[in-house]
């Protein structure tokens, strides 16, 4: 990944934080008819390991002891140079978008044991049902039938040996276009804008020299 310095972010309660808001993550690794991708939530378990899990006949769960690349993407949007006073002055400025994303590098491990593959769907889902007005548990469908759904399965453990972090958000840029972009996006309110502008606001960087996507 292109990573200029005034966009690299290496502070790791940012990087976990991106993970766990959104954890619906790309797997890439190197499978038997080449590069292969699957998309999946993922759980970061004490900041050291990834877990998750696949259908068996998923090509991941055939891949134990693979290198993986492991994809978190963030908020991301269009930023027009409307939003920017300094266009209003010189007219030198151009589009560009803003995100945030977090490479994970590691080692998969998979893995079939029930036991284990039971606790993960158990934490999965307290947490993802957490919101609902009457959260569904594992524990609500008939045993046999969360048998048959676990032999169905393997569980995938990734040991993270690097993590790598992109946050986008017009560092390159003097306070006052920053507060520009935010205050476009919040008006403009699209699709991830208001978490963009959120996450833009939490960013407290200098004015660096420019950089580019």
């Amino acid at each position: 990944m292109y990573l200029p310095t005034h966009f690299k972010e290496t502070r790791s309660e940012k990087l976990h934080a991106l993970m766990r808001e959104y954890p619906f993550a790309t797997v890439i690794a190197q499978g038997e008819g080449g590069v292969c991708a699957n998309h999946l939530p993922l759980e970061l378990a004490g900041g050291a390991q990834l877990h998750g899990h696949v259908a068996r006949g998923n090509e991941l769960a055939k891949l134990d002891g693979a290198e993986v690349l492991v994809i978190f993407r963030g908020p991301d949007g269009y930023v027009s140079p409307n939003w920017y006073p300094s266009k209003q002055e010189t007219h030198r400025e151009v589009p560009t978008w803003n995100y945030a994303v977090v490479h994970v590098h590691g080692r998969l491990r998979v893995i079939h044991d029930a036991a284990w593959l039971r606790a993960l769907l158990e934490r999965l889902t307290d947490r993802h049902e957490a919101g609902q007005p009457e959260p569904w548990h594992v524990s609500d469908a008939p045993e046999d039938h969360v048998e048959k759904m676990l032999r169905a399965i393997a569980g995938l453990e990734i040991d993270i040996d690097r993590i790598e972090g992109k946050f986008k958000l017009s560092q390159n840029h003097p306070a006052a276009n920053r507060a520009g972009v935010i205050a476009g996006l919040a008006e403009r309110a699209g699709r991830g804008d208001g978490a963009l502008a959120e996450l833009m606001s939490q960013q407290d960087t200098p004015h660096q020299e420019k950089g580019k996507s």
